[in-house]
This record gives structure tokens, C-alpha cells and sequence, in this order.
């Protein structure tokens, strides 16, 4: 029996012990910065397969950006899920001649095993490793940012299947608390699902393209008339799509509440934001009164 306990513990104390990493998170307008802190361990992080995600109506991850490429730079810029496709080593030196491939990013295939998903949804998996003969990667850093559409929060956890987080000896390594995640803020009133939401953005986010009548002709946001004769669309509103009539948008006196489509009409440097597809939609709307329009816009 002493000689099976003895062999227990020399067999636990072979087993790498697991670390921890923190994932670091930071966010500006929905841009959130993606870094660790290894301070708390003697072995540099080799290695990160993180799954990002966001919860949000219609939230997305739109990109990723600001990540180092390339070996012995002081960063993670070796991208083993995309490596082979875009990547190509020199057979007689083993040097890469161009980094710089497009396409090479971190973001894994959405069909790689494991894999969290695309760009343009709720969630991704990056992968971010190092190579270095002296510019090694810090104990503390950042690995990139990551740009969401909508999102009200941010999580980071450790994706298993990929590899996870692992350290120079190749132990594997736990996220502090298992995750890392980020409050974003309140979901916008325009919804990031919407196909003219970057529009949205774009001027502004002016309020009155979240009224719920807006998208049916309520340019000004406001019902006209007295009592029981107030209509919600009428000559007010025309007041106002007439006095931004075939303006393009980027007019220094342009009121996008006229855009009452949220949509371009036009081909190319002749399209306009406010033109008779606007009038359509005023006009098939003309003298209703609120009780009577359905009050389901941002649509």
C-alpha cells in the first residue's frame, strides 16, 4: 500500500500544474481591445485559441483588427488555423519571404474544427501564437481589437478543441475566473440587425429614425393638427423632405430625418438620400393619424 501511495504522488507531481492567464478587456464605442496579463506565471504564453462572443439584438463581431504579423516581432502573430492556407516557407532556408498575405488574419475558419464561427456573427475563435529567436512577447500585452455591431457584452473564454491557452513549456494555462467579459452597453435604439444601421451610424444615429413611425413618412417625429384631426404624416413632414430634396447626404445643412427609407436612391455620384422613393413612402401614408399606422418602425 505505501509503495502505491508513493507512486500516486510521483505520478501527481509529474503532472504540469495548470496556470492562469487574465484576458484584459476595454471597450470605446464598441471596439474592444483584447489583452492578457501573465505576470503571475515564471513561463511566457506560447500560444491563445480564444472563442470572442456578444449578446445583443443582432449583435455581430465585424472585424478584427490591429494584431501584430509575423514571427519575432515582441507579439502573436503566427496564425496556426490559417497558416497553411496562406503562408508559404521557404523549403531551403525556412524563412517566410511575405507575411503579408491578405486574408492571413487570426480569425479561424468558421469550418475548422471547433471553430466558433464568421465574421459577421455572434461569434468567433482567434488563434494567436509566437515565434521569436530574441523579440519574445511580454508578460503583459495586447493581442487585438476586436469591432462589434450592437453588442451589449463581450465574453472571452479559452476554446479546449483548439488548443486553448498554452505556455512556452507547454502547459496549458486557465483564463483567470474562466472568462473575461466586458459590459458594452445598451443596445442601440436603431437595431444593428437593420440593413441601414451603418447609415444610422453614419449621420449620426439621429433619434428620429428610432421613432416608430418614422420608416411610414414621420419625418418630424410629431403629429400635426388639433384634436381629433392630429394626423401623423402630412404637410410638415413634406415641409421637410422638400427642403432636403435631392441632397446626397453629406451636405453640411443636410437633416437626415428626411431620409424617411433609410435608403439611397440613384446609381453611383448621382444617388441621393432623399428623392421620390421618399415621397412614395410620405405619400401612401398621407393624413393617417397615429391610431392607424402600425408603429412598427425601425423595420
Amino acid at each position: 500500500m505505501k509503495k502505491l501511495i508513493l507512486a500516486l504522488v510521483v505520478v501527481m507531481l509529474t503532472i504540469p500544474a495548470w496556470a492562469d492567464v487574465t484576458i484584459t478587456l476595454s471597450n470605446d464605442n464598441g471596439v474592444v481591445t483584447i489583452g492578457y496579463d501573465s505576470t503571475g506565471e515564471t513561463e511566457l504564453v506560447r500560444a491563445f485559441a480564444l472563442d470572442i462572443s456578444v449578446t445583443g439584438d443582432g449583435a455581430a463581431i465585424t472585424d478584427v483588427t490591429e494584431f501584430v504579423v509575423g514571427d519575432n516581432n515582441g507579439g502573436y502573430g503566427i496564425f496556426p488555423g490559417n497558416f497553411s492556407r496562406f503562408i508559404t516557407v521557404d523549403g531551403q532556408t525556412g524563412e517566410v519571404a511575405d507575411w503579408g498575405v491578405a486574408g492571413y488574419t487570426p480569425v479561424a475558419d468558421a469550418n475548422d474544427t471547433g471553430a466558433a464561427g464568421a465574421l459577421g456573427t455572434s461569434a468567433i475563435t482567434i488563434e494567436m501564437g509566437s515565434l521569436y529567436d530574441t523579440q519574445a512577447p511580454g508578460k503583459v500585452g495586447t493581442l487585438c481589437k476586436v469591432v462589434t455591431n450592437g453588442a451589449t457584452e463581450l465574453k472571452v473564454t479559452a476554446n479546449a478543441i483548439r488548443g486553448g491557452i498554452v505556455l512556452n513549456n507547454a502547459a496549458q494555462a486557465n483564463i483567470t475566473d474562466g472568462e473575461a467579459v466586458i459590459s458594452i452597453g445598451e443596445p442601440p435604439c436603431f437595431p444593428a440587425s437593420n440593413s441601414a444601421y451603418n447609415d444610422w451610424v453614419s449621420f449620426g444615429s439621429p433619434d428620429c429614425w428610432c421613432s416608430p413611425y418614422h420608416c411610414d413618412g414621420d419625418a418630424d417625429d410629431a403629429e400635426q393638427g388639433i384634436g381629433s384631426k392630429k394626423v401623423r404624416v402630412g404637410t410638415n413632414d413634406l415641409g421637410v423632405l422638400i427642403a432636403n430634396w435631392n441632397m446626397k447626404g453629406t451636405e453640411a445643412n443636410f437633416n437626415p430625418c428626411a431620409d424617411v427609407d433609410h435608403a439611397k436612391q440613384g446609381i453611383g455620384s448621382k444617388a441621393v438620400r432623399v428623392g421620390t422613393n421618399d415621397l412614395g413612402v410620405l405619400i401612401a401614408n398621407w393624413n393617417a393619424k397615429t391610431a392607424d399606422m402600425a408603429g412598427t418602425c425601425p423595420r
